[in-house]
This record gives C-alpha cells, sequence and structure tokens, in this order.
C-alpha cells in the first residue's frame, strides 16, 4: 500500500519538446486547417470531385417525379407565370415596361439563381455531416458545389428562356454575350454567400428555417417584378433609398442580365457604374467569403 502511495508521478515532457519531437518525423495535427495557399490546391486538386458531385446532385433532384429534370425549367416558369399574374396584371407592376413578360422572366431566374445558392449553401456542412465526418477534403468543396448545380439548374432554364425572347420578338443581338461576365461575377458572388451561410449554418443549424423569410424580402427589393429604375427616376424617395436599390447586389445583377438579353432594356436604365459595382460585390462575397469559411475549416463536423 505504501509503494502504491509513494510512486511518483509520471513525468510529462514539455510541450516545446513534445512539439520538436512531432516535427522531426514530420507529424502534423489531424483535422488542423491548412494555409490558405495549400487550401486552394486541395480544392483545385478536388475539381473533378466538386463538379461531378454537382452533377449528381442535379441529377438525383427529380429523380423521383415523373416529369424528371423537366422540373428544373418548369419549376422557374410557373414561378414567373404566378407573379406576372399577381404583380403584372392584379397590381399593375407592367405599365410602361416594354417586353414585360421578357423582363419578369429574367428577373425570376437570375434571381433563383442566387436563391437557391444561398439556401442550399446554408445547408452545405450541416446537411452533409455524414460525409463531412467519413472523408477528408476541403470542406469549402460543398458549398461551392452547391453554387454549381445550381448554375447547371440556371442553363437549363436559360434555354426556355431564349425560347421565351424569340417568341416575344426580342432578336438575338450581340448583346447575349455579356451573359458570360455576368454570369461568372454573380456565380463568385453566389459562392461567397454561400460559404458565409455555410458556417454559420454548420454553428447554428436554426438559420436555415429563418434564411426563406430573409431571401422572400430580399426579392422584393431586387425588382425582380417591377422596374427599379422606374421606380427610382421621381425624387419621392429618400436618395439613400435609391442608392441601395441601386446598388443590391441581387438588383445589379438582374440588370445585367436584362441588358444582356433585352434589346428594350437600355444602358440608361442601368444604375451608375454598375459593372464596378458587380464586380466589387463579387470580390467582396467571393474573396471574403472564401477566407471567412477556410478559418473555420478544423470546426466543421465537430461537435
Amino acid at each position: 500500500m505504501s509503494q502504491v502511495l509513494d510512486t511518483p508521478p509520471p513525468i510529462q515532457a514539455p510541450a516545446d519538446d513534445l512539439k520538436a519531437l512531432a516535427a522531426r518525423h514530420g507529424l502534423s495535427v489531424s483535422g488542423a486547417r491548412p494555409s490558405l495557399p495549400e487550401y486552394i490546391r486541395q480544392l483545385w486538386a478536388r475539381r473533378h470531385f466538386i463538379t461531378a458531385f454537382a452533377t449528381a446532385k442535379l441529377t438525383a433532384q427529380y429523380s423521383e417525379a415523373k416529369l424528371g429534370q423537366v422540373w428544373q425549367v418548369m419549376t422557374p416558369l410557373l414561378n414567373a407565370a404566378v407573379y406576372y399574374f399577381i404583380f403584372g396584371v392584379l397590381l399593375g407592376t407592367k405599365r410602361g415596361v416594354p417586353d414585360y413578360v421578357p423582363f419578369l422572366v429574367t428577373g425570376v431566374f437570375v434571381w433563383t439563381f442566387t436563391q437557391s445558392s444561398i439556401q442550399v449553401g446554408t445547408r452545405a456542412i450541416s446537411g452533409n455531416l455524414g460525409l463531412v465526418r467519413a472523408l477528408h477534403f476541403p470542406r469549402a468543396a460543398l458549398p461551392i458545389s452547391f453554387c454549381i448545380q445550381q448554375l447547371q439548374q440556371l442553363l437549363f432554364s436559360m434555354a426556355a428562356l431564349v425560347v421565351i425572347l424569340l417568341c416575344f420578338g426580342v432578336p438575338v443581338s450581340a448583346s447575349w454575350l455579356l451573359v458570360i461576365p455576368a454570369l461568372i461575377l454573380q456565380f463568385t458572388f453566389n459562392a461567397g454567400v454561400a460559404m458565409i451561410m455555410a458556417r454559420w449554418g454548420a454553428k447554428t443549424p436554426d438559420i436555415a428555417q429563418l434564411m426563406p423569410f430573409i431571401l422572400r424580402t430580399w426579392m422584393y427589393v431586387s425588382g425582380v417584378m417591377w422596374s427599379i429604375e422606374k421606380l427610382t427616376k421621381n425624387d419621392h424617395l429618400p436618395h439613400i433609398v435609391t442608392v441601395l436599390l441601386q446598388t443590391n447586389p441581387a438588383a445589379v445583377y438582374i440588370d445585367l442580365m436584362r441588358f444582356a438579353l433585352i434589346d428594350s432594356f437600355h444602358a440608361k436604365q442601368l444604375p451608375p457604374h454598375v459593372w464596378p459595382i458587380a464586380i466589387g460585390w463579387a470580390l467582396l462575397a467571393g474573396v471574403g467569403g472564401f477566407i471567412y469559411f477556410w478559418k473555420a475549416e478544423e470546426t466543421y463536423g465537430r461537435g
């Protein structure tokens, strides 16, 4: 008994010695956050997984529906039909807006891209904990992959949009090429916001329940169903409200797409310095959101 009581406690090596020993043998902390350049390299190395995962999710999205992938086009078209009846017919927002149906459908399709990217991004980590805990990969691959999925769905919808434009007499023009830079900027913005929301959603899953209300409010102030230019050309609004409406990122990307596709939507209807604003939002959200997400990399899927 006395021998047990007199046994000296085990000698613990100093933390510095353990760190030196681990470094000498090439050991590192399990799940530690890599440096930002290394993180980007890891994402690039898994680019094929990211695109394949997005395509698989898109294919499976309507696999149980009889119409299958037709719903990728039908869903935004039905939304546009409802908005046309409520806002265009009942509330009269189509008055004074040339080519209102192409105007409305373009706004709905572009807004749906942003809305869906943020919604799925919010659940990117919390809704895929099994995958996050089972495999080691850069977690940013998930929100980026979900945004690619929404971009693929938008491209399907764009085919229907082109048919609508042609049916309503909108001519094909060289300005349609502006769709490419506009979509690149919008995708960058969407992915950045999705990564921000993915980090918040990983810590507080209840945010996903709040997002539909926030996004619905955002939609109503983004000129999806009505013309911001028509509203702000009068002086009855405070200047700060006009500036906020014109620099709203969702409205900016919608306006760029309308300018690219609809012949009657002229440059004078765009807010001042629209392209610098679009680039600024894309860089701010894209780069800032990526770094913000990366800083919590080691916490995802734990606890």
